[in-house]
């Protein structure tokens, strides 16, 4: 049978949102996912991502580096991509942040227009990095980003203020400078400023 335009089925676009945390990529995806609609646009979270950790967690802003890339099952992210760029259906894995645990349970997402992907260190992995028709990263000063963390951690995932100082001190900044900076050069386009967010909001919101 010859495939028309009417019978081909299109392949979603696959847009990386990348950026330190607190960079304002997830409010980024999260406006784009609202202008957009639940029929046109899905949106996957690295963080889901993470290998179990219970074991391993000591404490609050302990040993444990959630932000270093060997933290996250980025080989499980680039096959979940990989299905959606096929048009098929795939299981996203579920992360609970307050027992550092991966639940069985899953979430189900369907190969939609606009696939977006929300995570610090997407653009670190090749293999995911592949997976990607578009990637926007955000520059924001290290004080924002700060501030802007502490307020979710604390009041979003139950976890302390020295806690979470301790950690951006000794992880966060550290893997920032190391791992998440250094894949700013592999983006298409750099957000720093309002216009520049409000313009490629613009752009995605086009090219569905």
């Amino acid at each position: 049978m010859q495939v028309t335009a009417s019978t081909k089925q299109s392949k979603p676009y696959i847009l990386g949102v990348a950026g330190g945390s607190g960079s304002g990529k997830t409010y980024f995806a999260k406006a784009l996912h609202r202008l957009l609609g639940d029929e046109k646009c899905e949106i996957v979270y690295q963080d889901n991502f993470y290998f179990d950790q219970s074991k391993k967690f000591d404490f609050d802003g302990g040993s444990v580096n959630f932000d270093h890339p060997s933290s996250i099952d980025f080989q499980f992210l680039a096959n979940c991509l990989s299905q959606l760029k096929s048009g098929v259906s795939t299981e996203i894995p579920t992360y609970d942040f307050a027992t550092h645990s991966r639940p069985l349970k899953t979430v189900t997402v369907k190969p939609k227009k606009m696939i977006i992907v929300d995570g610090i260190l997407i653009f670190h992995s090749e293999e995911v990095r592949s997976m990607l028709d578009g990637r926007l990263f955000f520059d924001t000063p290290e004080s924002i980003r700060y501030q802007r963390r502490l307020e979710r951690d604390v009041t979003e995932r139950g976890r302390t203020p020295e806690g979470v100082l301790n950690q951006f001190q000794k992880q966060v900044k550290p893997m920032h400078d190391q791992f998440v900076e250094p894949s700013m050069r592999f983006a298409q386009d750099v957000v720093r400023t309002l216009a520049e967010f409000e313009q490629n909001l613009l752009d995605c919101v086009g090219r569905v």
